[in-house]
């Protein structure tokens, strides 16, 4: 009795273990599976002209210790292999201002160039029905393009500048992001109300070389 009650107790043991054997052996073939058509789609992407990346309600920011510095908003974002760069249907970036005030500019579309381990944005380009609203001002554009290395927004085009009681209209506009002030280099064109004026931080500077 003894003898067959032992016998029992290592047929279970024996079966337990089989039962883990087969158990990590099928873990085994789920894990090389899934790695192997993990890297079958990567190398699938790696072979196309574009990345097939697209991403709906896309959003990115940048925080430097306990501050957002930047952030970005857009309908839809894809991401184009060949060109290096992220392509963003209406996108609005925010910056965050020292000061708490932001910068807002909009778009029909965008690109960016995001760079480094942080993967912060380098350069960013808006076309089509932009607009930039800062202290008060709103401009109006074709085309804006932010430069980290300057920090600023440059209009190249003729951008329409409204707001303290004044409109400006020219030609290659700079908004200078750390002092808030906006450089007008040509064609200036410029209808004062007085009585609407009112101070704003951010200031003109007009420069009306031809």
């Amino acid at each position: 009795m003894k003898r067959q009650k032992l016998r029992t107790i290592l047929l279970i043991a024996i079966s337990a273990s089989l039962g883990g054997v087969a158990y990590k052996t099928a873990d085994h073939i789920l894990q090389n599976k899934t790695r192997m058509i993990r890297d079958v789609a990567l190398k699938t992407v790696d072979l196309l002209p574009e990345a097939a990346l697209k991403i709906k309600d896309f959003h990115r920011a940048q925080i430097e210790g306990n501050r957002k510095v930047w952030e970005v908003f857009g309908d839809e974002a894809r991401y184009l292999k060949t060109e290096g760069e992220l392509f963003i249907q209406k996108p609005r970036i925010f910056f965050y201002q020292k000061d708490n005030s932001t910068i807002q500019a909009v778009g029909t579309e965008g690109y960016f160039w995001l760079k480094g381990e942080d993967k912060g944005m380098e350069k960013a380009q808006l076309k089509g029905d932009v607009q930039v609203s800062f202290q008060g001002y709103v401009l109006n554009a074709n085309e804006a393009i932010y430069l980290k290395e300057k920090n600023q927004v440059v209009l190249p085009g003729r951008v329409m500048v409204r707001g303290a009681g004044m409109e400006l209209e020219g030609v290659n506009m700079e908004l200078n992001l750390d002092s808030e002030k906006l450089r007008v280099n040509r064609s200036v064109r410029t209808t004062v109300e007085p009585g609407k004026m009112g101070k704003t931080k951010g200031q003109s500077d007009e420069k009306t070389e031809n």
